[in-house]
């Protein structure tokens, strides 16, 4: 009758794979307008506006270069939509049981919100690592042009720290 059974293993790990390809597909998606917003916000002389700012990615770095950042933003927004879905639906059940069946239904918006924060809570430090390598490979000009490139480059300089300095950003987002 049901695909699998609700609060199941299963459940859990078919919800975390929406969250994979819903976040981790659509954000790969538009890394092309994602580069030139970046881009425009660190440096808004030289890329004036969205237009400009392909135009101008595709002269200095081809078409190629509109994709600058892809794996980072694969990988992280994966990361972040398998935690914010499986981790929304473990916390909803876990808070309807503590708050017991009536209360919970009760209590559903309050429930729900309050499951969503605590699964966004981890997922965007599962994002934070990605997303920094993302930045630095998107809007630094010679620093990296590869995840493989940019991570241990950025641990090498600042330890740990240079992959998590934007998740208190991301939970204030």
């Amino acid at each position: 009758e049901y695909s699998c059974e609700y609060g199941s293993l299963k459940f859990y790990a078919l919800c975390g794979v929406g969250g994979v390809l819903s976040c981790g597909l659509t954000h790969t998606a538009v890394v092309p307008l994602d580069l030139v917003k970046c881009r425009m916000q660190v440096d808004p002389q030289k890329y004036k506006s969205i237009f400009n700012g392909f135009s101008v990615t595709v002269k200095e770095d081809g078409v190629r270069g509109l994709a600058k950042g892809w794996a980072p933003t694969f990988i992280g927004y994966s990361m972040q939509g398998l935690c914010k879905f499986g981790f929304y639906e473990v916390f909803k059940i876990l808070y309807g049981n503590m708050l017991g069946e009536e209360n919970a239904y009760l209590w559903r918006t309050s429930l729900y919100l309050a499951a969503s924060a605590s699964a966004e809570f981890f997922a965007d430090i599962a994002l934070a690592p990605m997303e920094a390598a993302k930045v630095r490979i998107q809007t630094q000009p010679g620093y990296a042009n590869t995840l493989r490139q940019a991570v241990p480059k950025m641990f090498a300089e600042e330890g740990i720290w240079a992959f998590y300095k934007g998740v208190a950003p991301l939970w204030m987002r």
